[in-house]
């Protein structure tokens, strides 16, 4: 299995020893979460876009 992911036996042993345990709350949070980043992204980017929009108003003089 380790070549198969291409990973070293130490690695995969302690990925097994780390998730191998997991509570299930501890599951649902990562999803949780892992549905959150993406909206979280692009609301950084908007905020991007917001702020690069109004650097080029102020900088015009009216």
């Amino acid at each position: 299995m380790c070549c198969q992911l291409e990973v070293s036996e130490a690695t995969y042993h302690r990925w097994k020893k780390q998730h191998d345990g997991a509570q299930m709350e501890t599951v649902k949070r990562l999803k949780e979460l892992e549905k959150e980043n993406p909206r979280l992204k692009k609301l950084g980017a908007e905020q991007a876009l917001d702020t690069d929009m109004l650097k080029e108003i102020n900088a015009k003089k009216w």
